[in-house]
């Protein structure tokens, strides 16, 4: 497909109330339950959730790991990832969707410098959705640029085509990066209804297919200065800015391996039969069955536990002085390497054993079983795993740092 949308329901008006973990809590626990229920139906149909993710931004669930003096939860990084899990928990495709808005959130929380800081979280703080990406498909060397933007009269003109525009469709700004004149690469912000800007939904991947991560076109998009960031050169206390992004694909992970958990105790308890020579009337007695979901239970622990685990590791970073911040941000990067290895390795293994549960009829289409697997490969391939722990031992073996790629 490659027909326009549009996300309905824009937010307008900022949160009446000072927003607290708990009460974000409470606000999108109706919603997940809403999505976990339909997220079969909706795999087969492509039906994108747009209420639902409305709902969300409307919760502030944005805000959780944003500091309270901000106009945020106050959450700490535990708080942010365990919500993450639980987002894709119940239907993953919505937690991708949303990664966009969660790390401009946390560059607002971690970066007090950063370049139009207050208006981004005025956005944050109305329930503004994000989406961003510097990649295009043009054959050029990965992280080459060929958008361009020039000047003209009192502002700029932007052209070409992104790629991966994760959350697109529900998204109210469109961040990404194109080169000036001078050959320099800019970052721009806009938003998504502006004249020019095209978000497509022709997102073509074997999972993961309702993010909205297809290609947003720009065709003669005027941009003016004040929504132009030219390249910073500050030096960072944590070079490894990456971390956080690999935490919530992490996260997102730990959140399928749950799901498949849940629908292997669902099945096992309302659909699957013993097999004919076993010695259980009822599969949920089945000893085979029981070990089966014990697997994949352990698993999602794992993957659970080691999240958090990061999460609580790299949250520490950011209160650390700044002759120790190297170290413990280098710490904090192969942390979060090894949780997400553990997370992938588990959401596979966990979405394999879940048709273990039951017969033939476990394949059925209209369970969407296979959706686990789907989406835990797609999201894999964000990043190649074997990378993540050559790193890791690397680091253990000789001292050497991860690279500072944004992918650690």
């Amino acid at each position: 497909m490659t027909d326009t949308l549009h996300a309905t329901g824009r937010a307008t008006e900022p949160a009446a109330a000072p927003v607290t973990v708990a009460g974000i809590r409470a606000a999108i626990s109706p919603v997940l339950a809403e999505l976990a229920a339909t997220a079969r139906l909706r795999e087969g149909t492509r039906d994108y959730p747009f209420e639902q993710v409305r709902a969300l931004a409307d919760a502030r669930v944005v805000l959780t790991g944003v500091p309270a003096e901000d106009g945020g939860a106050g959450g700490t990084l535990r708080d942010l990832a365990e919500v993450v899990i639980d987002l894709a928990r119940a239907d993953s495709n919505v937690a991708q969707a949303l990664r966009s808005s969660f790390l401009t959130a946390n560059q607002v929380t971690v970066r007090p410098d950063l370049p139009h800081r207050e208006r981004s979280l005025e956005r944050l703080r109305r329930g503004g959705l994000f989406a961003g990406t510097g990649n295009e498909r043009t054959g050029g060397a990965s992280g080459s640029v060929s958008t361009t933007i020039r000047r003209d009269g009192a502002g700029y003109v932007l052209n070409g085509t992104k790629y991966y525009s994760t959350g697109g469709l529900y998204a109210d700004w469109f961040g990404g990066t194109a080169v000036d004149e001078d050959d320099q690469v800019v970052h721009f912000t806009i938003p998504t209804g502006r004249e020019g800007v095209d978000v497509l939904d022709d997102f073509d991947a074997v999972g993961q297919r309702l993010t909205a991560s297809g290609s947003t076109r720009l065709t003669d998009v005027r941009v003016t200065d004040d929504e132009l960031v030219r390249t910073d050169r500050a030096k960072l206390r944590n070079p490894w800015l990456g971390s956080f992004s690999q935490l919530y694909l992490a996260s997102i992970q730990a959140g399928i391996a749950a799901a498949a958990l849940d629908d292997a105790i669902w099945f096992g308890r309302e659909k699957a039969r013993p097999i004919k020579h076993s010695t259980a009337d009822r599969s949920i007695d089945d000893p085979y069955v029981r070990h089966v979901v014990g697997q994949i239970s352990a698993r999602a622990h794992a993957a659970r536990s080691s999240v958090v685990l990061a999460a609580e590791t790299l949250g520490q970073v950011r209160h650390t002085p700044d002759a120790e911040v190297r170290t413990a941000g280098a710490t904090a990067a192969i942390t979060v390497a090894q949780a997400q290895y553990v997370a992938v390795e588990s959401a596979f293994k966990a979405a394999e054993l879940l048709f273990d549960v039951g017969g033939g009829s476990a394949t059925n289409r209209e369970y969407a079983f296979d959706r686990h697997w789907r989406n835990a490969r797609t999201v894999a391939n964000h990043n190649p795993r074997d990378w993540k722990v050559a790193v890791v031992g690397a680091y253990h073996l000789a001292g050497e740092e991860p690279p500072i790629s944004g992918l650690f």
